[in-house]
């Protein structure tokens, strides 16, 4: 259990310490590291070609693997608020509140605001920003969205629940479990 956040933190950290280094010592000539953090709901450590799945080719995502860092020891929850709010804070589920659940689309509640989440450090570095995917740490407000909360761009959805083919929102109905009502 300790080595829940404590992955993703110490990679933090360590890219901070490198580059401050790195930026004393070649102030003129250095360039930035890009970064890319790429968190998949249901991935299992085994379902991709570069940890020796064969089911599954992934050569794209090898080749970012092999020529960069992968952060191999952070382990999530089974749901996607608590793992997304632990990955951006560096903080346990329990100690943001989410630890039990998803945050929906209408619930009025979110990631703690007065947490600071990644990106934002990354801005503080000089570092543009941008999120590409599900958010689902909240989106009742304008001040609980990605762009308010250090991303420069968002490019997806705020919840679960998408269709695959049209993009609309769907929810699995309460009374009839074979249902499902679409809001488009």
């Amino acid at each position: 259990m300790l080595n829940y956040g404590f992955g993703c933190i110490l990679g933090v950290v360590a890219l901070y310490c490198i580059t401050e280094l790195t930026l004393v010592k070649h102030e003129s000539t250095f360039q930035r590291p890009h970064i890319i953090f790429i968190f998949a709901d249901d991935l299992g450590w085994n379902d991709v070609s570069f940890h020796g799945s064969p089911q599954i080719p992934t050569p794209n995502l090898d080749a970012l693997a092999s020529s960069g860092i992968m952060l191999d020891n952070y382990y999530s929850e089974c749901l996607c608020t608590p793992s997304r709010g632990a990955l951006l804070t560096g903080q346990y589920p329990i100690r943001l509140g989410l630890q039990h659940r998803v945050i929906r689309a209408n619930e009025p509640s979110a990631l703690p605001l007065e947490m600071n989440i990644m990106p934002q450090y990354f801005k503080d570095l000089g570092y543009a920003t941008h999120m590409i995917g599900k958010w689902h740490l909240g989106c009742n407000k304008k001040e609980y969205m990605p762009t308010s909360r250090g991303f420069d761009t968002f490019f997806g959805y705020c919840n679960g629940f998408i269709d695959y083919y049209d993009y609309t929102h769907f929810t699995p109905s309460r009374t009839h479990p074979h249902e499902e009502y679409h809001d488009k």
